[in-house]
């Protein structure tokens, strides 16, 4: 069985990659994978969806 945690992240202009390496690395530490990237209609990024098994 999988669980879900949505994150709807505070990019900014500056760094964004970075930002974004950032989030994704620290949640991977505690086993959560990126699922997919939903954007807004300005080509933002509006959430971040990652998964990890539940039985871990």
């Amino acid at each position: 069985m999988k669980e879900y945690k949505v994150i709807s992240p505070s990019l900014g202009w500056k760094q964004k990659t970075q930002k974004l390496e950032d989030i994704l690395n620290s949640n991977a530490r505690e086993s959560w994978v990126l699922n997919s990237i939903v954007y807004n209609q300005h080509g933002g990024i509006a959430y971040i969806i990652l998964e990890r098994d539940k039985n871990r």
